[in-house]
């Protein structure tokens, strides 16, 4: 037997609660004998990756069983720290529900390579300098206007993330 490795994974996904059976019957497949139609669980649309592999979705489909859709996957209205981190890598915004101010969220901003041509970096570098400008989290405030940010213990260990598509 081949050896496997082992991953954890993140993906942004739709799940449509579906039986076994009515995922068979929906894709027109015969049940398969010994399978249980009536095990609850899910329609699975992969919405950030895998060709579409039926005509009526954007995305690959698949069925998985409930609990294990349940423990894979949560809703993104209530996402860990480290999920809303995955998301910025992938390009989203995220924000937190109890944030006071309307229209606050982070953002990823990538890495870039730039030219010092003004102050402050003119005071610390000669003009020209290349400049390795690495990745980091801004927010965007209540007022409008970007801003580095740091996460605090509280925004670290919540579950109240919410990704903003």
């Amino acid at each position: 037997m081949t050896q496997h490795a082992r991953y954890l994974g993140t993906k942004l996904v739709n799940l449509t609660p579906m039986t076994r059976g009515e995922y068979n019957e929906y894709r027109g497949w015969k049940q398969p004998e010994g399978e249980k139609a009536d095990d609850p669980g899910y329609l699975v649309e992969y919405t950030d990756g895998g060709a579409p592999n039926d005509s009526r979705h954007g995305g690959y489909i698949s069925w998985t069983p409930k609990a294990a859709a349940d423990a894979a996957y949560r809703p993104i209205e209530a996402l860990t720290f480290g999920l809303a981190i995955e998301a910025m890598k992938r390009g989203h915004r995220v924000a937190r529900k109890g944030w006071n101010g309307k229209g606050m969220f982070l953002f990823l901003v990538p890495g870039s390579r730039f030219n010092v041509s003004r102050p402050p970096l003119l005071g610390i570098y000669p003009e020209g300098t290349e400049i390795n400008y690495c990745p980091h989290i801004d927010m965007r405030t209540a007022d409008g206007k970007i801003v580095p940010w740091l996460a605090s213990q509280t925004d670290v260990l919540a579950e109240d993330w919410e990704l903003l598509l």
